[in-house]
């Protein structure tokens, strides 16, 4: 399998893609629908997906960040998600070293329930033996370590702000923590485009077409102009997060059953952080949540805050009273930090699936609906995941479902490597590079414009970079990026223009 196009997203088109056919149309582009699209693509399909937005724009860009491997799961004997927790975080260490990497995690113990150094050794031991293979062709620098139970000292001198009072010793494993989630998106569209797929944004799902019972094509509108297009493929596949009952209610029915919303928030800190090792933390009291706070970009990304949700799915955001009590909740779990609100830099906020209406408890598994079972139309599917590491497991599953044939990894066969990343390794330190060479600068950023479909300042900014959250940015950083910008959007526009003569 070798690769069939330029590893670039290209010039946002819709109305020249739209005049091809395809083998499936996948709606939504959040780490669901971007998976499915190179899971597909990788397999010798001819994916095209379709995002209302920008890639990577809601629920998926607000994670915590953290790649699990399935430790926390050992607490309920759910071994089957262990391992496959184990399986992915292998796979996105593997296949996005660059992006990727291992993540120290500390648990303080206080010899109190299971949070007892005999229990965490036995857990430990146990979670080392089902990830044997986890470290298969990796890179030395990505390989998990093994887990191991540090006594009180070693815990006081690696976190020395720790809560003291009975403290037993603490627990030590890894997992993974991506630098960007959304870089990482954006890098593997560019991937599924090697291989001839198409990713467009600003593209909304409208009516399906179905002749015999069969889906034919995908109506859509392009958000930026107006116009309608219609795009042919026998199967369509709604990967909408959030939305995905209310694309699954346009395309053939509501499906209740789909997502059932919870809300879920992250928060970063303007304090350096507490240790160079995530820590995972709670009040000192019966039934408490943990919560992670790991080191990034310098801060602490801390989370996650779990709350029933029976909002919209455009309104989510925690509270005020929410918020404070989680900053009350770090407090008590570390009683010397002493946040304030004014620490908080900002909160990524987005919606998960519950297991039951109206609570914050997370659904297990994920739904893959096959709307022809059910009286719908042959050819439509509804995913919703739970997760975004399993995201490719379960377009995998997905691919099987809808064609049991595509079951081989793509991973043995010859010539499926990523390509080389779009950006350096240090392009969060666009502020140095901008100081030192602004030509430089400047010429990145159009290439970023001319190959990766940016339409608006925030995709560049937020999606592309990171670099909105950089407090060294020149000040005349959001001027000459609306100078490139505009004139991006002229040569789309006379792109347009030629399209519609020809």
């Amino acid at each position: 399998m070798t690769a069939a196009g330029t590893t670039g997203l290209g010039v946002r088109a819709p109305r020249e893609a739209a005049g091809r056919a395809y083998d499936l149309v996948v709606v939504g582009g959040g780490v669901q629908g971007v998976m499915l699209t190179l899971e597909a693509a990788r397999r010798g399909l001819r994916p095209v997906l379709l995002e209302r937005g920008d890639f990577g724009g809601a629920t998926s860009a607000n994670s915590l960040r953290i790649v699990h491997g399935g430790f926390r799961y050992l607490q309920s004997l759910d071994l089957p998600r262990v391992r496959e927790s184990v399986g992915e975080r292998r796979w996105f260490l593997r296949h996005f070293p660059d992006l990727v990497q291992p993540l120290r995690c500390l648990m303080p113990l206080y010899g109190e329930g299971l949070r007892r150094p005999r229990v965490l050794r036995a857990a430990l031991a146990l979670n080392d033996a089902l990830s044997r293979g986890r470290n298969r062709n990796l890179r030395a620098d990505r390989a998990i370590p093994a887990g191991e139970v540090l006594d009180a000292g070693q815990v006081i001198e690696e976190f020395p702000l720790v809560d003291r009072t009975r403290l037993a010793g603490g627990a030590v494993w890894y997992d993974a923590v991506m630098r960007d989630p959304q870089r990482l998106l954006v890098e593997a569209l560019r991937w599924a485009h090697s291989f001839g797929a198409v990713a467009l944004n600003y593209v909304e799902a409208g009516r399906l077409v179905v002749r015999d019972g069969r889906v034919a094509a995908l109506q859509v509108v392009d958000r930026e102009t107006g116009e309608r297009l219609e795009f042919r493929a026998p199967v369509v596949v709604n990967c909408a997060g959030p939305w995905s009952r209310e694309v699954a209610r346009r395309l053939d029915r509501d499906l209740p059953a789909l997502f059932q919303p919870s809300l879920a928030f992250n928060v970063l800190l303007d304090r350096a952080p507490l240790s160079a090792s995530a820590l995972a933390v709670a009040p000192r009291e019966p039934g408490a949540r943990t919560y992670f706070m790991h080191p990034w970009r310098g801060r602490v990304l801390a989370g996650t805050f779990h709350a029933p949700w029976s909002g919209g799915v455009r309104d989510a955001a925690p509270t005020p009273a929410q918020l404070a009590a989680f900053l009350a909740d770090l407090n008590a779990a570390v009683p010397d930090w002493g946040l304030r609100e004014r620490d908080v830099v900002r909160v990524y906020a987005g919606l998960l699936p519950a297991a039951t209406p109206g609570t914050d408890r997370l659904a297990a598994r994920e739904t893959i609906h096959d709307h022809a079972r059910h009286g719908g139309p042959r050819g439509l599917y509804s995913v919703s995941g739970v997760k975004f590491t399993t995201a490719r497991l379960v377009a995998e599953k997905t691919l099987r479902a809808i064609r049991p044939g595509l079951s081989r990894d793509p991973d043995v066969l010859a010539g499926t490597e990523r390509p080389v990343a779009a950006l350096p390794p240090d392009y969060g330190r666009f502020a140095e590079l901008w100081r030192a060479d602004p030509d430089a600068a400047a010429a990145l950023i159009a290439r970023l414009v001319r190959e990766e479909a940016v339409v608006r300042m925030e995709d560049l900014v937020e999606r592309r970079t990171g670099w909105a959250l950089d407090p060294a940015a020149p000040p005349d950083l959001p001027a000459r990026l609306e100078a490139l910008l505009a004139t991006a959007a002229r040569r789309r526009a006379a792109h347009d223009l030629a399209g519609r003569a020809s």
